[in-house]
């Protein structure tokens, strides 16, 4: 990447608001009706402790109400263990934060190898059975209010599949009425579980466990109508690393193995078959895009970094230097498996760097054209793009120190096509530390509305948009 990082996108956070109105420039649609609420670190400090890794920070929701035409805006802090421990100055172990001495020795021999998971859920969101629960790859889970978004407690599924590592994604799928997720179990022959939850319900039903080769680091899932979809890649979550009590951080669990290569897995969704696992040359991604089945070929799209090394970018005396360091951009890929022969063939979809993809909701596991995301490779900037995936052609929108976070697309109730609507993004202006909501018609990148926050948001991670019932 050669974007500049700026300081306020990971500087603390400490106000609150609710039901903040901001001021708006331009005009939002009317018909837009719902609630975004996104998910991210809020304050990167306790006492005078600051965490080392941008994924540490502590967990802060993020309200975005729309209602005829208007706006409203909250922030609040996630009230747990994780943040009442930094509150008097005390920092837990989390992802890449030392929190080394006896504290974490003997946390780690009493939970015989593994030290207690933290419940800084700081990742996503979703609404599991009715409840709105915030999620992060430790398998702990916080319930909370989506109009106050006071804290609740902690959610617990109604099962005991067991887990090391969980998916903080959970593809929402609307025409199977399910969610999808993965978790990762560790043991003399790791496996990954894939598993639905059924809408109203909070029982996971394990749809595979599939053997693990590492076990590897992975972020991210997807589904087609038939079809559950993971990468496994050579970056290995060492279990041997896991059981040193003087770890910094699950960071240091992470071994990226460039002689080994990445594999993908397609499982069937009903009978939990593996029906094509090949493999390819050694590369890392994040993100998906989304997936679908076209004439038996198994379509999957999603962002590809050439290796590992951006984990460790993400490192705030990284960070808070001059920028990124120069580590490659990821692209944008589709990867055609034919589960008959097993086979993979990858080529990328659009030549600028691309981060935090998405599509509408209402294409998830069907045959999408548009992917929308980060475009970021420009030097002072984070742009959008909208990538033309039949025709191979983007849009792209950029302004000078502004930094546009995950897009949301929401299509229009009734529209006609795929890009019949608006995306929602929340942008920094570094320049000004200024946080902004954008509302982009989501065919021509026009910007329709600007919403002016109270205050400059650190960088968050994810977030979902609800629709009013």
């Amino acid at each position: 990447m050669t974007v500049t990082a700026p300081g306020p996108g990971f500087r603390s956070l400490t106000t609150e608001v609710h039901d903040h109105r901001p001021t708006v420039e331009g005009t939002i649609p009317d018909w837009l009706s719902g609630t975004l609420i996104r998910n991210g670190p809020g304050r990167f400090e306790a006492g005078e402790q600051r965490v080392n890794h941008w994924f540490d920070g502590l967990a802060m929701l993020r309200r975005y109400a729309f209602a005829d035409g208007q706006l409203r805006y909250s922030n609040r802090f996630l009230r747990t263990e994780a943040y009442e421990e930094a509150m008097d100055g005390r920092l837990t172990g989390q992802f890449g934060t030392d929190t080394r001495g006896w504290r974490r020795v003997l946390d780690t021999l009493a939970s015989l190898g593994l030290p207690d998971p933290t419940d800084n859920a700081n990742v996503h969101v979703a609404r599991i059975d009715g409840e709105y629960v915030a999620l992060t790859e430790a398998p702990r889970r916080v319930a909370f209010d989506p109009a106050t978004l006071a804290t609740r407690g902690e959610f617990a599924f109604d099962d005991d599949l067991s887990e090391h590592i969980t998916a903080a994604h959970l593809v929402d799928d609307p025409h199977r009425g399910e969610l999808v997720g993965f978790a990762t179990q560790f043991g003399r022959t790791p496996q990954y579980h894939l598993y639905r939850v059924p809408y109203g319900r909070r029982e996971r039903e394990v749809i595979a466990s599939i053997d693990a080769r590492g076990p590897a680091y992975v972020h991210d899932c997807s589904v087609t109508a038939d079809h559950v979809v993971i990468v496994e890649s050579p970056l290995v979550l060492s279990v041997r690393r896991a059981l040193n009590p003087f770890a910094t951080g699950a960071m240091d669990m992470l071994d990226w193995q460039p002689d080994r290569e990445a594999r993908v897995l397609v499982v069937d969704r009903d009978t939990g078959d593996l029906v094509a696992d090949p493999t390819f040359d050694p590369v890392f991604t994040f993100h998906h895009v989304n997936a679908y089945v076209d004439a038996g070929t198994v379509v999957l799209d999603l962002v590809e970094f050439p290796d590992g090394d951006i984990v460790d970018t993400m490192a705030l005396d990284e960070l808070d230097g001059e920028g990124f360091p120069a580590v490659p951009d990821a692209h944008l890929l589709r990867y055609r498996i034919d589960p008959g022969a097993n086979t993979v063939d990858r080529r990328r979809l659009y030549d600028g760097g691309m981060e935090m993809p998405r599509v509408p909701q209402q294409v998830v596991g069907r045959q999408h054209r548009y992917a929308y995301g980060q475009a970021t490779d420009r030097a002072g900037a984070n742009g959008l793009v909208k990538v033309d995936c039949e025709t191979g052609t983007a849009r792209e929108w950029w302004e000078r120190s502004v930094y546009v976070e995950e897009p949301i697309p929401v299509q229009r109730p009734g529209g006609d096509g795929e890009d019949d609507g608006v995306v929602l993004a929340t942008a920094l202006d570094t320049d000004r530390e200024q946080t902004m909501l954008l509302v982009f018609d989501a065919a021509t990148l026009d910007v329709l509305a600007r919403a002016f926050l109270p205050h400059p948001e650190p960088f968050g991670f994810h977030g979902r948009f609800f629709p009013d019932p």
